[in-house]
This record gives structure tokens, sequence and C-alpha cells, in this order.
């Protein structure tokens, strides 16, 4: 059995998280390893036994919090997941012109996507090899639909959106759109300057979604 495998019957479901103050740092202090060591190493290549090392810890003391590979992995995407999506940003900012508040979303999104770029294309990798990563990769990507599809239907019942659009398949289309120019640009090192690319996509969706110049959402 390897070490992202779980023997015949084991729960695979994650523990419950620590109770003491120590336990969470301690806690916190493995998912950070582990993040540093498959960015280093790759999924398939890391080892629990270096993971426990980067954290300052014996072995055996990995098993306290994690079963296995796979939690940890899924922990550091989770970590990684709550930063990206970045929800209520039109409250956070303020912004209530809806192409600017698209903009402002898809410059937190790059700009997320480009610090987190190693372990977002280690995550892509195990998403093909193995399915429950592909599971995870599916519902990451359902999220992030549903928070602009929400973003989508409050434009169309102000009339700043063309009602023809279905909300949620345009949202999969243009958060696909974002997402795979973020891959192309950050992972595989295609050179597109980081405010064209702002601009562009920016600009791909206020036309899809055909707002009108000058609009502002209602308080």
């Amino acid at each position: 059995m390897t070490q992202g495998e779980t023997a015949a019957g084991q729960d695979d479901s994650p523990r419950p998280a620590p109770r003491t103050r120590r336990g969470m740092r301690t806690r916190a202090a493995l998912i950070t390893a582990a993040r540093e060591v498959f960015e280093r190493d790759g999924y398939l290549d890391a080892k629990i036994s270096d993971i426990s090392r980067a954290a300052g810890l014996a072995s055996g003391s990995f098993y306290t919090y994690f079963d296995n590979k796979d939690q940890v992995f899924a922990a550091v995407v989770a970590q990684v997941q709550e930063e990206m999506l970045h929800p209520h940003i039109r409250q956070r900012i303020g912004i209530t012109d809806p192409s600017a508040l698209i903009e402002a979303a898809n410059r937190e999104y790059l700009m997320s996507y480009k610090r987190n770029a190693r372990l977002m294309a280690v995550f892509e990798q195990v998403a093909q090899i193995d399915e429950n990563f592909r599971t995870l990769r599916i519902e990451r990507g359902r999220a992030f639909a549903q928070r602009n599809a929400r973003m989508i239907r409050t434009l169309q019942r102000s009339g700043l959106a063309s009602a023809d659009l279905d909300p949620m398949i345009t949202a999969h289309a243009l958060s696909g759109m974002v997402s795979r120019m973020a891959y192309l640009v950050f992972v595989l090192d295609q050179r597109i300057p980081f405010e064209k690319l702002v601009a562009t996509v920016t600009q791909l969706w206020v036309n899809a979604l055909q707002i009108p110049p000058g609009a502002s959402t209602p308080d």
C-alpha cells in the first residue's frame, strides 16, 4: 500500500480539528510543510517522512492529525481555495460599477493563482490520476461558478446583464476561461503581461454579459 492509499475498510474522512492551541499549531505546521514538499517534489514523490521532517516533527506525529498523504494534500488545497474564492468582494471594496467589480474579482483571482501557481500545477496533475481529487477539482470549479452565477443573477434582476443567458452555464464558461488563462500564464509560462491579462478577461466577461457602459448596481 502506498502512502496515498488507505487500508480496506478504513475511514478516509478528515479527522476532527484539534481542540488545543498546541494541536492547532502542530496541524497548521504540517499543512505548511506539506505544501512545501508537494511543491518541491510533486504529489507522487512526496513522502510523509519528509513532511514530518519539514514540520520539525517525528514521523509518528503526522498520524495524530492525518491518516495519509491524501488527507494532508486535501487540507492544503482547501486552504488555498479559501483564499482564492475571495467572497463578499463588493462589501469589502465598496464598488458598485459591475464592470469594475468584475475587474476586481478577476484581479484578485489571478493574483492569488499567481501566488499559488506551483501548488495549482500539482493539483492539476493529481486530478488527472486520482478520482477523489478529480471530484475535488470539480467541486472547486462548482464553488467558483456558483459564486459567479449569484452575481450574474443580481445583474440580470437589475437589468444590467442579458436576461437570455443561463447564469450557471455562463458562470461555468467564463470562470473556466479565466482559470484556463491563469494556468496557461502562471503554470505553462505563456508570456502575457499581468495588466493586459486582467483587462482582456474582464472585457470578455463584460461583453458576454452585455453590461452597458456606465452601469451601476443598486445599493
